[in-house]
């Protein structure tokens, strides 16, 4: 969740959504986003909406500890049951992020999660996700956060080079994520993802081999691959300005992404999104396929974004607005936007063409139509597909999706 907020317009102080956007609601799959925006030590890759305690002392955090932040979600949740009214309406998938949710105690969590249930109930096959720091979760702590509910755990795992970790300020042990993944299928965790990027300066090919090497030997069912984003405003980026670390360019990304889908797919891993490798199509993580897919999901927490019917709005950033805000029985939203039919368009396109079932070629306007047919020339969109009426990337087209997307959507 980047720290930027977009513009737009005012929320209504109870935060109501208009009639429009909860017509036929109860069809449409919901989730729930809950951020937890604190953090030991501050990543210098991460541009999240994310607090140490010394960045929060000083600066009216006192009304958003840790301790007492469970209590302002808990809040926001009952306030999206009130905005969203009293029809049934089982909640699909709650993932909670940050930030560093395990930060918490996990009877925190667990009182977040179960507010959820309360004031929506859960559908029998709800998808229940937690991040998780490999150094800030034990045992104990995981059967805790299980028996709370909990069902997919992903770990940020990163690399399993300690100069590489070194860079991107990571303070975990190399090693120490493998463990986790067989501790938490010990508790019970039915699906268990480990986060991973490539690309950090000074990382080499047989760097980014030993660490697929090494997330695949934890057995995982799923794995996500980011391309490293040296962001405006963070360490990183201050030190590569600095001429401290060189920035590491596209070509070695994309040779690093074509190691990954040759390592995940010789192991039995097949892509559903550009950035995603599941074991099996269960393993999925299905609170990003609402994402993806234009669903509803609510955002609950500092800087959270959510959208619902078309409406899409965006929290306040800092934890002490936030909670100020929830007590005085206000909305958080900070601002929000009415998505027209144009932008929903452009937006399914923008989306759906990075998942593995593409976009449907009807959603492309004439020039868009027109782009498609010369990727499928070029060798970026699959000819079967096509054929049939869908737009899909062919591992070519995955390493200039950005390119072929912009195409695309004009």
């Amino acid at each position: 969740m980047p720290s930027a907020l977009p513009d737009g317009e005012p929320v209504p102080v109870d935060g109501s959504l208009p009639a429009h956007a909860l017509r036929d609601a109860a069809r449409r799959p919901l989730g729930f986003y809950l951020h937890v925006p604190y953090c030991a030590t501050r990543c210098g890759y991460c541009d999240f909406n994310t607090y140490t305690a010394a960045e929060l002392r000083g600066s009216g955090g006192a009304q958003a500890t840790q301790e007492t932040y469970a209590d302002n979600l808990v809040e926001e949740v009952r306030l999206a049951r009130k905005v969203l009214g009293d029809a049934p309406r089982p909640v699909q998938t709650v993932f909670v992020g940050g930030g560093t949710p395990t930060l918490l105690p996990a009877s925190h969590l667990g009182r977040m999660l179960a507010c959820v249930r309360e004031e929506f109930g859960l559908a029998e096959d709800a998808e229940i996700t937690t991040e998780a720091n490999p150094e800030s979760v034990d045992p104990g702590y995981l059967a805790e956060l299980r028996a709370a509910g909990f069902n997919r755990i992903s770990f940020g795992m990163q690399s399993a080079r300690r100069h590489v970790l070194r860079v991107l300020d990571r303070t975990h042990t190399p090693g120490r994520p493998e463990a986790c993944v067989a501790e938490a299928r010990a508790a019970g965790f039915d699906h268990v993802n480990l986060d991973l990027i490539y690309g950090t300066p000074g990382e080499s090919d047989e760097d980014w081999r030993a660490t697929l090497d090494a997330a695949l030997s934890a057995g995982p069912d799923h794995v996500s691959a980011y391309a490293l984003i040296v962001e405006e405003g963070t360490g990183l980026a201050r030190r590569i300005r600095r001429g401290e670390v060189e920035m590491t360019d596209d070509d070695v990304h994309a040779d690093r992404y074509l190691i990954a889908e040759e390592v995940l797919g010789a192991a039995g891993y097949q892509w559903y999104e550009v950035s995603n490798w599941a074991l099996t199509p269960a393993a999925r993580c299905r609170h990003n396929e609402l994402y993806w897919t234009g669903a509803d999901w609510w955002g609950a927490g500092p800087g959270a974004h959510s959208h619902v019917g078309g409406i899409r709005w965006w929290n306040v950033k800092h934890p002490a607005a936030y909670a100020q805000a929830l007590q005085e029985g206000r909305t958080p939203g900070a601002g929000r936007e009415v998505l027209g039919a144009e932008d929903r368009r452009v937006e399914r396109i923008l989306l759906e063409l990075r998942l593995s079932a593409g976009c449907p070629l009807e959603l492309l306007a004439p020039a868009g139509a027109r782009a498609a047919r010369r990727a499928l020339d070029d060798g970026l969109l699959e000819p079967g597909p096509y054929a049939e009426g869908r737009a899909v990337l062919t591992l070519r087209g995955r390493l200039l999706a950005d390119a072929v997307v912009r195409d695309l959507v004009d």
